[in-house]
Parts: C-alpha cells; structure tokens; sequence
C-alpha cells in the first residue's frame, strides 16, 4: 500500500506548481500526479481538479496570442 499525501501537502506542492514559475506542460503533469495523492471523495481534490480545468484553458488561451 502506498503512502498519500496529506491534503496539506498536496496543497503546498500545488502552489510551488503555479506561483512564481513558468507553466508548462509539465506543470500539467505534475498537477494530475498531485491529485493522484489525494482520495477520490476528498473536496480538496474535487476544488483542484476543477482549478486545474481553468488553468489549462488559461494556458491554451495564452499560447494561441
């Protein structure tokens, strides 16, 4: 059985992902291992996963200027 993240930390990686850095189709990847760590029932999950859906939408807006 693998260890999980805890929701705190979850939420931490989050942030380093999307502040101060470039994003990328990394950060992308990275994000979807994120909300892999957390349960399926978790709100944090459902709140990220949606978040998640808007920054990619952000992103594709940005790259077709």
């Amino acid at each position: 059985m693998r260890h999980l993240l805890t929701e705190q930390e979850v939420s931490r990686s989050w942030r380093k992902l999307f502040t101060k850095t470039q994003v990328t189709s990394e950060s992308f990847s990275k994000a979807e291992v994120l909300l892999d760590e957390l349960r399926a029932e978790s709100p944090l999950r459902h709140r990220l996963t949606r978040e998640l859906e808007e920054l990619r939408k952000l992103h594709h807006a940005v790259e077709a200027v």
